[in-house]
Parts: C-alpha cells; sequence; structure tokens
C-alpha cells in the first residue's frame, strides 16, 4: 500500500477542522494535521494576492487519493483549493501500516 501526504489550504482553522472532520470520518485520510497562521502569496485572476491561511496535511494512501480530492472539492469553499500528494518513501512500518488500515476499514 503506496501512502501519501497530501497538503491542502484553507480560508481558515474552522474550514481545515471542517474539511478534516469530514476527510477522517469518511475514511479518506487516516488522520490530518491542521497548522494555522500562514501566510499565501500568489497570483489569482491577473493579480498579486497575499492571504492568511491554514494547511491541512492529511494521510491516506494511493488508491484514496481520488476520493478524497473530490470530497475536498465538495466541501472546501475555494473555486480552485490547493490539494497536492506527496509520495511518502520510506517511515515507520508500523505507521505506514496503520494509515493503509484505517482508510481500509476490515468488513465487519
Amino acid at each position: 500500500m503506496e501512502a501519501r501526504i497530501i497538503y491542502i489550504t484553507t480560508e481558515d482553522k474552522a474550514e481545515a477542522r471542517n474539511i478534516g472532520k469530514v476527510l477522517v470520518e469518511e475514511r479518506l485520510a487516516a488522520c490530518v494535521n491542521i497548522i494555522d497562521g500562514m501566510e499565501s502569496m500568489f497570483w489569482w485572476e491577473g493579480e498579486a494576492q497575499s492571504e492568511k491561511e491554514t494547511i491541512l496535511i492529511a494521510k491516506t494512501t494511493a488508491d484514496r487519493l481520488d476520493d478524497l480530492t473530490v470530497k475536498v472539492k465538495e466541501v472546501h469553499s475555494y473555486d480552485c483549493p490547493c490539494i497536492v500528494a506527496l509520495p511518502i518513501q520510506g517511515g515507520n512500518p508500523d505507521f505506514l501500516s496503520w494509515i493503509a488500515e484505517e482508510v481500509h476499514p476490515k468488513s465487519v
């Protein structure tokens, strides 16, 4: 199972918490981290912008990435949210197995 770190930016901490809760409850992510107080600078609609944002980092597997992306786009307030996946190149095998188990729960 290939694990992924998903980097998502949100408008504020409340939105990050809402998205994170949805992802965990729907088992699209094993866990999320929220980092508040980031400043982003970017081009949008032909103008340079600067905004405070909150980072949401989700841990999931490669085969859950498409479903996670669809769900984030459904609940996110942005027209074009940042949702990017980074491969995990090693780490604690127990933790990586835990990610896979949590996004792929055993049938009851």
